[in-house]
């Protein structure tokens, strides 16, 4: 009898609680690999962390001290405003008391000037408010004398003193366009409502003061002292008045004129030349200033502007 063969299915590398066994060792050992590397992983962010602790703790520590510091500076800071207060409120007790003394001696001064004014005084313009002496109705005239100085005087009051020689020129003896010459613009304004008289008086002044500098007059010959065209005083009227049309700057030229004349007294004139230009002959014309003309205390170009009388006569608006 043929004896038995042994059973290869229980053979351990083929026992199903081995196999089972070292499949879950293997399944534990990849979760230990996973769990060590995870761990490694929030080891690593701890770190990241710690620094990023340290960091924010040095930044923090940083902030508390610029925050004493501008504490401390803030406290500087409001002390130094609190006396700037102290010195401020200071400085206008003194600065009100130096106004009302002020005011108080300008007052005084004003009231003698006043008085002396009232007695026939002559005094330098320089030195007078004309606006704020009182005296009776209210008038007073600056004059010239022979030292060049300008006064101010009560209307044909001769100085008892007689200081700084003659009369030379007196502001009544002036043209109404040399009194409106002389005036700043706001009195020019307030005593002359109309456009082409305040043109009439600058372009005056434009004449015979230097320091206006546009000047369109120009010097004439013989007969004739100087002149303007109409077509450069146009141009001027653009210049002087700016946002004028050209069609009303025109119509201004003969207004303008027309006050000149009517302001100079028909001291000035106007005349039509014939000129040539591009080969084509045209008429224009000008205002002359005749060599001969009867203008107080000047010829030409050697009158001084000077400052505005209070009162002025013969302004036609």
């Amino acid at each position: 009898m043929p004896s038995s063969a042994p059973d290869t299915d229980a053979s351990p590398s083929n026992n199903p609680d081995q196999i089972a066994h070292s499949s879950e060792f293997e399944h534990l050992r990849e979760r230990l690999e996973s769990l060590e590397t995870e761990l490694e992983r929030k080891d690593d962010r701890i770190e990241d962390l710690e620094r990023d602790r340290d960091r924010l703790a040095d930044a923090v520590a940083e902030l508390e001290d610029q925050l004493e510091d501008c504490e401390a500076r803030t406290d500087a800071v409001e002390t130094r405003a609190d006396d700037l207060a102290t010195e401020t409120s200071e400085l206008e007790s003194l600065a009100e008391a130096a106004c009302n003394k002020a005011t108080a001696n300008k007052e005084r001064v004003t009231e003698l000037q006043s008085r002396e004014l009232e007695k026939g005084a002559h005094l330098e313009t320089d030195n007078v408010d004309e606006c704020a002496v009182t005296v009776a109705d209210g008038r007073l005239e600056r004059i010239e004398k022979d030292d060049g100085t300008a006064y101010y005087r009560l209307p044909e009051h001769a100085d008892p003193l007689e200081r700084g020689g003659d009369v030379s020129l007196a502001f009544g003896d002036l043209l109404p366009i040399q009194q409106l010459a002389r005036m700043d613009d706001d009195r020019r304004r307030a005593a002359a409502n109309s456009l082409p008289t305040r043109l009439a008086a600058k372009l005056w002044q434009a004449r015979t003061d230097p320091s206006v500098g546009d000047d369109p007059w120009e010097r004439g010959c013989k007969d004739v002292a100087e002149y303007v065209k109409a077509s450069d005083l146009r141009h001027w009227i653009r210049r002087r008045e700016p946002g004028i049309s050209e069609s009303y700057a025109k119509k201004l030229v003969s207004r303008t004129i027309d006050a000149v004349l009517d302001l100079s007294k028909n001291r000035l004139a106007v005349r039509r030349k014939t000129e040539r230009k591009n080969g084509l002959e045209y008429t224009e014309r000008r205002l002359l200033l005749p060599a001969d003309a009867s203008i107080p205390g000047a010829g030409c170009r050697d009158e001084t502007a000077a400052p505005s009388d209070p009162e002025t006569a013969d302004v036609h608006g």
